[in-house]
């Protein structure tokens, strides 16, 4: 369908805004002039009526016009400059007006008058002539001659209604003219106060196709004041910066990557050739060197999957990186990541006390960051020494006696590819620790590194608990 209301939302929003300012306006100023217009014209009647009520006529005039009436041939009509038509009704309602005026028409409550049911009447009625007038009836007496009685008559005194209807018209015409004046400089005003209102969304909308055409997220919207259209610009300009830092975290992450992927790739094709060489030219290789590339390739091949798994589980969407949570028993997910922290280091004692708690979390990814933690203690363990874990109330603590981190070296421990100058010879992507600390904040935990009381490093897990949940076969 292609009504109005159609038509009216495809024009621009410029365009719209300033239409509803001029309707707005032309509503306003027409329902102003039409009260103006009936006030003036109540007041023009009521001063019209008081000056009718208030107006007397001579007692001569009365006579002469009524001696008029019964023997015109015999007398002089008689003259008035008042502007008032003058008009007696007898008894019977017979008219007697002067000629130069045309007769009005009586009605009932004229002859009320006459006959003093009251005292005076107010209406409109029409002349003869099709003029309407305004008249105003009451009663009166005539003197006859002497030793007659007075006639009771009443008198009509009358003013055409013209002498309110044309300044009620001129009015008219007077508000009709300044009415299209308003509405045409509202349209104006509505259409400069709609660009000026929309210069900052132009601005926007400028900015968005010259981020969408070039890529460009230095964009940055000058802000002013606290409006709405501020509050846009501020939020354009905070997800413009949201996009440029994510996008020069995931250039870094590939430029990591890249180099991280480098160094096993190399020493892999390094090991591959040498062991192709030997089979293109037929010079074997002594079994001892030929079973340590062999274990150099292997080492490598598991590094390399290792790499391409942690880089994977930080690739994921954030919706996909975690199952559904569910309430888990932190103290048996620690037990379990022990059991194989312990086959890892067998030459270390590893010592739990594992108190009782449970958290909302996703089992598989709680537990293979608590691995990756148990795994870096191991790793930096000297034969020999001991490792201590302990959970109370939700505080896992895991503590070596390694040699520890420097302190300039501890705010860089959870980023992505980030390794300790004395441990890049170690095996190790550098993405354990920053996988772990996502792990812990999507279970609502946060993670922290710091050097031990003695030497060493002690790591401290914390998670909020969660409700026990029922034994099996037991119902909430």
């Amino acid at each position: 369908m292609t009504g109005p209301l159609h038509r009216f939302r495809a024009l621009p929003l410029r365009s719209r805004l300033a239409l509803l300012v001029a309707t707005a306006v032309a509503v306003a100023v027409a329902a102003v002039a039409v009260a103006c217009w009936f006030v003036t014209r109540a007041q023009l009647e009521e001063q019209l009526d008081t000056t009718l009520r208030n107006t007397t006529v001579d007692e001569r005039y009365l006579s002469s016009l009524y001696a008029y009436c019964l023997d015109p041939t015999q007398q002089e009509p008689p003259r008035t400059d008042s502007g008032l038509t003058v008009q007696l009704i007898d008894a019977q309602g017979t008219v007697c007006i002067a000629p130069d005026w045309s007769p009005l028409s009586v009605g009932r409550a004229d002859l009320a008058v006459v006959n003093r049911e009251v005292r005076s009447t107010l209406h409109t009625a029409s002349a003869a002539d099709g003029v309407k007038m305004r008249v105003f009836t009451k009663s009166a007496e005539v003197k006859r001659g002497l030793g007659q009685p007075n006639l009771k008559i009443a008198v009509s005194v009358a003013r055409p209604l013209s002498e309110i209807d044309k300044p009620l018209s001129t009015l008219a015409w007077v508000l009709l003219l300044v009415s299209g004046i308003g509405v045409v400089g509202a349209g104006a005003a509505g259409l400069w106060v709609a660009r000026s209102g929309l210069r900052p969304v132009d601005e926007l909308t400028e900015a968005v196709e010259h981020v969408a055409r070039t890529e460009d997220l230095t964009v940055r919207i000058p802000v002013e004041g606290e409006d709405e259209i501020a509050r846009l610009s501020r939020s354009f300009n905070s997800m413009t910066a949201s996009l440029a830092t994510s996008r020069d975290r995931q250039a870094q992450l590939i430029a990591d990557a890249g180099h991280e992927l480098r160094t096993p790739l190399t020493s892999l094709r390094t090991n591959v050739e040498l062991l192709a060489r030997s089979d293109e030219t037929g010079r074997a290789i002594p079994p001892d060197d030929r079973r340590a590339l062999m274990s150099s390739v292997k080492a490598q091949m598991t590094e390399l999957a290792s790499l391409i798994g942690d880089l994977q589980e930080l690739a994921r969407p954030d919706a996909a990186k975690t199952g559904p949570l569910q309430v888990v028993a932190l103290h048996d997910i620690t037990r379990t990541a022990l059991q194989r922290a312990r086959l890892r280091g067998p030459e270390l004692t590893i010592t739990a006390e594992l108190a009782p708690w449970y958290v909302r979390a996703e089992p598989a990814a709680l537990e293979r960051a608590i691995v990756n933690v148990l795994d870096n203690a191991v790793k930096f363990s000297p034969p020999g020494s001991t490792i201590d874990v302990e959970l109370h109330r939700g505080r896992l603590t895991v503590r070596d006696h390694g040699p520890g981190i420097p302190a300039d070296e501890l705010p860089h421990v959870f980023e992505r590819f980030w390794r300790s100058p004395s441990a890049r010879q170690l095996p190790g992507s550098g993405l354990g620790l920053s996988i772990v600390a996502r792990t812990v904040q999507q279970s609502g935990g946060d993670i922290a590194l710091s050097p031990a009381p003695g030497g060493g490093t002690e790591a401290v897990i914390s998670l909020p608990g969660a409700p026990q949940p029922p034994p099996d076969g037991v119902p909430e």
